[in-house]
């Protein structure tokens, strides 16, 4: 089974990789659906695929936008860059993109997207027939289901597994044109007015607001929980997918790490015994510690109902707050050097996830600057800070603290 993470950054893929991810999956400047991230340009596309080749890993790109005309200038040129670099894989929704690519790069492997809204075996056999070698699962598909795609198509069915859920049939969605100018949201620019705060306005009635929940803020009609299939592993693995895939490319560093690693220690520990495996508490207190919102099992059992929708103001949660990255440890003097990436001081308790090692908990009685200067506080971002521990600590490891209305 191979785990495939999200990244959006260079930092961010690293991370997946460190963390236990087999694959990736990233944009680049264009013709993605997510032209919001910070995404890759050739060249950085060249060092994200040389890094994970050194790994044994592979990178996989996005090409899934449902393009108009003036969208297909310069694509022949982008899908021989890919094929150059090379790539691993390509992610193709659009009929015209997939028939382009197989006659001009017939060597580069092409992966049918989510957006494609691929939910049966009769359009799974029609990709594989034309040339797929991966089709990925529309969200909507029951597990049942996927089990007879496999059981009828030799082809390899990827499946998403944790992270935000679209509101629309597989991201098919148009209201982010409407909500805004020129934000099309099938060609990379969707802002999430799935979001936004809702109230109704009668026809005849205009400037006056009723709310469809009785709550002062209104309701979030559209908003759905995000998707975590961790307790239904077994179910997974019978169903016939090939590849676990982690939603996220705008999501920070500890979120990419947090998420992969669990999932990684999952994967293991049912490869190991599966007849025996159980979801530990651990790994479910760990994916209360990031940002999310409610978890909900998707389509993955039954269909949703009410209960798999988010109706409040205050749907965003987390346990833990992401403060800082460990890039070195001073054996020697027992120093581990943290980048900051929010305020710690001395006295604080705190935790570190490392990439492979267990988590490591410890109370902060010591601080230096990188000049060797004792110092009470980190306050600035980016800030190179010595943290005194006897643990040693792996570099890229997670340094974050309990979030204030936890502590």
């Amino acid at each position: 089974m191979e785990l495939l993470a999200p990244a959006g950054s260079m930092d961010k893929l690293k991370m997946a990789l460190l963390y236990g991810a087999d694959a990736v999956y990233l944009g680049g400047k264009s013709f993605g659906l997510r032209a919001f991230s910070d995404n890759f340009s050739l060249e950085e596309m060249k060092e994200a695929v040389s890094y994970a080749h050194s790994l044994g890993k592979h990178v996989y790109v996005t090409v899934n936008i449902f393009p108009h005309n003036a969208d297909l200038q310069g694509l022949p040129a982008y899908l021989q860059s890919l094929a150059a670099i090379p790539v691993d894989a390509i992610l193709i929704a659009d009929p015209g993109i997939f028939s382009m690519a197989r006659q001009l790069v017939p060597e580069l492997p092409i992966h049918i997207s989510t957006q494609a809204n691929t939910t049966n075996w009769a359009s799974v056999k029609f990709w594989y027939d034309n040339g797929a070698k991966r089709v990925v699962m529309a969200r909507e598909v029951s597990l049942k289901d996927v089990q007879e795609i496999h059981d009828k198509v030799p082809v390899e069915l990827e499946g998403f597994v944790h992270g935000a859920m679209c509101i629309s049939y597989s991201g098919r969605c148009l209201l982010s044109n409407y909500f805004t100018q020129n934000r099309d949201s099938n060609r990379g620019q969707c802002v999430q007015c799935c979001r936004f705060k809702y109230n109704i306005v009668e026809e005849k009635r205009p400037g006056q607001y009723f709310p469809v929940v009785e709550d002062e803020r209104g309701t979030y009609i559209f908003n759905s929980k995000d998707l975590c299939l961790l307790p239904y592993l077994p179910e997974l693995y019978a169903s016939g997918l090939c590849s676990l895939k982690i939603e996220g490319r705008m999501k920070s560093i500890h979120y990419v790490a947090t998420v992969v690693k669990v999932y990684r220690q999952a994967l293991d520990a049912y490869e190991v015994d599966p007849e025996h495996f159980t979801v530990l508490p651990e790994w479910l207190e760990e994916l209360e510690k990031i940002s999310h919102r409610p978890y909900t099992r998707g389509f993955s059992v039954s269909r949703p109902t009410e209960v798999d929708q988010v109706y409040s103001h205050a749907s965003n949660t987390q346990t833990y707050e992401f403060i800082g990255v460990v890039r070195s440890y001073d054996a020697a003097r027992h120093i581990a050097w943290i980048e900051q990436r929010n305020h710690f001081k001395v006295g604080q308790a705190v935790e570190f996830l490392q990439p492979q090692g267990h988590l490591v908990r410890h109370v902060i009685t010591h601080l230096t600057d990188e000049k060797g200067t004792e110092v009470t506080t980190a306050p600035h971002p980016r800030q190179l800070v010595g943290l005194y521990l006897d643990t040693p600590l792996e570099p890229w490891s997670m340094m974050r603290r309990k979030a204030a209305a936890h502590a």
